[in-house]
């Protein structure tokens, strides 16, 4: 985050204008830059360098975000934030929400909640929806995999049942990594109501290799490259196991 003129710049990555999965209704994407997870499995490691984005004002980004204004309310839309991970850039993070709300946009925050604790409840008094990448409620394989802690993103999931902001739950099934079935059991457990009764939702999706090109091109060592998507067999009994903690 830098200051020009008196104003909060922040680094964008890029948005998408058009997104109908990460939120109700049509939503305006932004993707921040910067991101404090090193996940074996990222499909967009061209976000974690800031080298790789360009600065942009509050005031700019919600200038673009204007132009689609009509869509985003017709639709019952609005705006997500994402990355990269959002909390490496906490001020921009907050103005950003904050101006979101003022021009009375829905907001979404998606992140892995690898956020200090102390930014938590600034962010989360802006955010309408929060979807939260849970990689494992295992601590050891959630190290193995991202090399941040498990700690962190279950604080966040605290903090928005004690604020009470609904949260949409994922988790990426990976062959040998994060499809434990007995791991996948003590995360539908810890989920369940009455401990978390503002998640609504839980979704588990399958592992692919669509960012391997990005790793290769980036000059980054992809250890995955041998790994295969889950079967569909795996994948209906996780969804069995996980999703069944809110039913559809």
């Amino acid at each position: 985050m830098t200051n020009y003129n008196g104003k909060l710049h922040g680094y964008v990555h890029s948005v998408y204008t058009g997104g109908m999965v990460d939120g109700p209704g049509v939503r305006y994407i932004v993707f921040l830059a910067g991101c404090n997870l090193r996940c074996k499995y990222c499909h967009n490691p061209d976000t974690w360098n800031m080298l790789n984005a360009r600065l942009h004002s509050v005031d700019e980004v919600i200038s673009e975000i204007k132009k689609y204004e009509s869509y985003l309310k017709f639709s019952g839309g609005g705006v997500t934030i994402t990355g990269g991970e959002p909390f490496v850039q906490p001020e921009f993070l907050i103005e950003l929400l904050k101006a979101c709300k003022a021009n009375e946009w829905h907001t979404v925050l998606d992140t892995s909640g690898n956020a200090p604790p102390d930014i938590v409840d600034d962010v989360l008094g802006y955010t309408d929806l929060l979807l939260l990448d849970i990689k494992s409620i295992n601590p050891e394989t959630y190290k193995k995999l991202t090399k941040g802690s498990l700690k962190r993103t279950l604080n966040v999931l605290s903090a928005t049942e004690r604020l009470n902001i609904p949260v949409w739950i994922r988790h990426v099934l990976v062959p040998g990594i994060t499809d434990d079935f007995d791991d996948l059991q003590k995360m539908a457990d810890y989920l369940r109501k009455p401990a978390f009764p503002n998640v609504e939702k839980v979704k588990v999706l399958p592992f692919h290799q669509l960012g391997k090109d990005k790793w290769e091109q980036l000059g980054i060592p992809y250890e995955l490259g041998d790994v295969e998507p889950p079967t569909d067999e795996v994948m209906e009994k996780a969804k069995a196991i996980l999703e069944s903690v809110r039913p559809r």
